[in-house]
């Protein structure tokens, strides 16, 4: 009786198998539009039709004053960092293969006593220091004198310090690990 019946399905199988088979596969990705650029009409009229003042370099205003004298570091300054502050960092791993050793001071009793302290290892680490909070000039060559042979610049850290979770420093960053 098994026989006969599958003599019966038999011949509807490749049909039933054709009709269930694409409701079972995923949908195929809608076939791709190809744009180019053949040198057709410009878009011009397109612009003035909307309206829209023409972009003449003479009309419009210069974006920044002409300087009298070249941009130097002290432009910079100072340097707030609105999410980092002075204080206790716990150490922990960090996986970021490739990652330079960075580390983060300010202007601060804490971190000249920490940059003082780890100064040695910095240096075979050849880590850049990131001072992010320094009010003057002064401040930043002060702790300048206090790492020669690092590099230490002003910048603001609140975006490496959102990407890594840090609130505090002074802290050294790693390629394995963040710690203070």
């Amino acid at each position: 009786m098994k026989r006969t019946h599958l003599r019966t399905v038999a011949p509807a199988l490749p049909g039933l198998l054709a009709l269930a088979t694409p409701s079972m596969l995923p949908a195929a990705p809608p076939p791709l539009i190809v744009v180019e650029d053949l040198g057709g009409a410009p878009a011009q009229p397109y612009y003035q039709a909307l309206g829209l003042t023409p972009r003449d370099a003479a009309v419009l205003p210069r974006a920044q004053p002409e300087r009298k004298r070249p941009f130097t570091e002290a432009d910079l300054l100072p340097v707030r960092s609105t999410h980092l502050t002075p204080g206790l960092v716990a150490p922990r791993v960090l996986r970021a293969p490739g990652l330079l050793p960075v580390f983060l001071i300010g202007d601060d009793v804490r971190s000249r006593d920490w940059l003082r302290q780890r100064l040695n290892q910095l240096r075979d680490l050849d880590a850049i220091g990131l001072v992010v909070q320094v009010e003057t000039p002064q401040a930043l060559a002060a702790l300048r004198a206090l790492a020669p042979g690092l590099t230490l610049a002003p910048v603001s850290g609140d975006e490496l310090a959102q990407r890594l979770s840090v609130r505090h420093y002074p802290v050294l960053i790693t390629a394995t690990a963040i710690e203070q």
